[in-house]
C-alpha cells in the first residue's frame, strides 16, 4: 500500500461510508446530533428548521454523475443530501431547463448532432466571449433530443460511464420529481434554485423570475415556509423574485473585486467588497435571508493557495441576521485548498476531511457539497466535537 493509498480514503470508500452511515437517515449517534445541528424548531418548511451546518448537494451529486440530471438529484437525495440545487436557463420557446450554463457544448452531446451544426454561436453573455451551442436558441422539443453528459470528464472519468443516460431536465419535471420523493419519505423535498444570468435572459425576452414564480405557485413553493431556496449572483434578481413570491432567498457572492451583472449594466459601482461590509450585508438583509459567498470570503487563502485566518463575515453576517451558505467543496487535490492536498495526482482525493474541519469551525450555516455523502460525514465529525 503506497503512502497516498494510506492516507486517502478512495472514491467507494467514502461512498459506502456514507451510504452505510445515512442510510435512510438512520445515522450514527454523532450524525443524528449533525442532523438536529443548531436547528430552529420543529416544523419541516422553515429555512432556519433545516440541520446545521446544512448539507447542499452541488448541482446534485456531481462528484458522481453528470451534473444536473435526474440520476444526479436522485443520488444527492439518496445519500442524503439535506438540500438539491438546480439552475436555470431557458428555451427559446420559454421553458425553464436545470443547466449550469445555457452554453450547453460541455454538458450535452450536442456537436454530435449534424442537425445541429448551425446553431453553433459566439456570444457575450455578462461580458464574456463564448462559442458554443446555447439553450435559447433551441425549442424545448429540441433539447429533449440531445442527452447529458460529464463536464469535467478529466477530473472525473468514472462519471462517464453515465455519459448519454439522462436527458435535460426541465424544472416543472424537477418539481414533480420533488413532490414525488416527497411522498415516499413522508417530508418534503427541499431545493436550491437559482437564476442564471438573469440579465442577459431579460434582454433577450426570456426573463426567468416571471416563469419561475408561475410554476412555484403553481407546486405550493410561493411561501415563506416552503422547503425551497432561490438564489442569484444578481441582487436585481432576488428583489425581483422578493416581489413576486415569498419563498426564502440568498445572494450569491464571487470574489471580493467582482460586481454583480446587474450592477455593471446599471452603473452601481459596489463590488463583492462592498457587499460584504457591515452596511452592504444590512442592505442584503433587506430583501434576502442569507447569502452565499465563496469559500474564499470565509477564509481567503495565501499566494500558495494555502488557507489563512478567516474574515469577519460569518460573525458580520449573522449580526444581521442572514445565514451564510458558501461555496463550493469538492474532493479532488485540484480543488481542495494546497494544505490539504495528498500525493501528486490532482484528480486523487485529498484531505477534504481536514478541509471541511476548517470551514466549518467558522460557523457557517451549510456548505455547497459535490460529494454530499462526505459532506455529511464532515458534519457528523463537527457536530461530535
Amino acid at each position: 500500500m503506497t503512502e497516498r493509498a494510506r492516507k486517502t480514503p478512495g472514491r467507494r470508500t467514502l461512498l459506502g461510508a456514507a451510504v452505510l452511515g445515512t442510510a435512510a437517515l438512520g445515522l450514527p449517534a454523532a450524525a443524528q446530533a449533525a442532523e438536529r445541528g443548531r436547528g430552529h424548531g420543529g416544523g419541516h418548511g422553515s429555512l432556519r428548521d433545516l440541520p446545521v451546518p446544512t448539507v447542499i448537494g452541488h448541482r446534485g451529486a456531481s462528484g458522481y454523475r453528470p451534473e444536473h440530471t435526474l440520476g444526479s438529484y436522485q443520488l444527492a437525495l439518496d445519500l442524503g443530501a439535506h438540500i438539491v440545487e438546480q439552475d436555470l436557463v431557458p428555451t427559446k420557446d420559454g421553458h425553464l431547463v436545470c443547466r449550469h450554463e445555457n452554453d450547453i457544448t460541455g454538458t450535452t452531446d450536442v456537436a454530435d448532432h449534424p442537425e445541429f451544426a448551425g446553431r453553433k454561436a459566439t456570444k457575450s453573455i455578462d461580458g464574456v466571449s463564448y462559442t458554443g451551442w446555447f439553450t435559447e436558441d433551441f425549442t424545448l422539443a429540441e433539447l429533449k433530443t440531445l442527452r447529458a453528459k460529464e463536464r469535467i470528464p478529466g477530473n472525473r472519468p468514472d462519471n462517464t460511464l453515465y455519459d448519454g443516460r439522462w436527458t435535460i431536465p426541465t424544472f416543472e419535471e424537477v418539481l414533480r420529481w420533488a413532490e414525488q420523493e416527497g411522498r415516499k419519505r413522508s417530508k418534503p423535498v427541499w431545493l436550491y434554485v437559482e437564476t442564471k444570468h438573469p440579465s442577459y435572459f431579460r434582454s433577450l425576452g426570456l426573463g426567468l423570475e416571471e416563469p419561475l414564480a408561475r410554476l412555484l405557485r403553481r407546486y405550493g413553493r410561493d411561501r415563506r415556509n416552503s422547503p425551497l431556496i432561490l438564489q442569484s449572483f444578481e441582487p436585481g434578481s432576488v428583489q425581483r423574485l422578493a416581489r413576486l413570491v415569498d419563498t426564502p432567498r440568498i445572494v450569491l457572492l464571487s470574489g471580493p473585486k467582482e460586481r454583480p451583472w446587474d450592477f455593471v449594466e446599471s452603473g452601481d459601482p459596489r463590488t463583492v467588497a462592498d457587499l460584504v461590509k457591515p452596511a452592504g450585508l444590512k442592505w442584503l438583509a433587506s430583501f434576502a435571508q442569507g447569502i452565499g459567498p465563496t469559500l474564499d470570503l470565509v477564509i481567503p487563502k495565501d499566494a500558495a493557495g494555502r488557507l489563512t485566518t478567516p474574515t469577519t463575515l460569518v460573525r458580520d453576517a449573522h449580526a444581521k441576521g442572514l445565514l451564510l451558505h458558501p461555496y463550493t467543496l469538492r474532493n479532488e487535490n485540484s480543488f481542495l485548498p494546497a494544505d490539504f492536498r495528498r500525493g501528486t495526482d490532482p484528480n486523487a482525493y485529498g484531505d477534504v476531511f481536514g478541509a471541511y474541519a476548517a470551514y466549518l469551525a467558522t460557523g457557517i450555516d451549510g456548505i455547497f457539497a459535490d460529494h454530499p455523502d462526505t459532506a455529511l460525514l464532515a458534519a457528523a465529525d463537527h457536530a461530535g466535537r
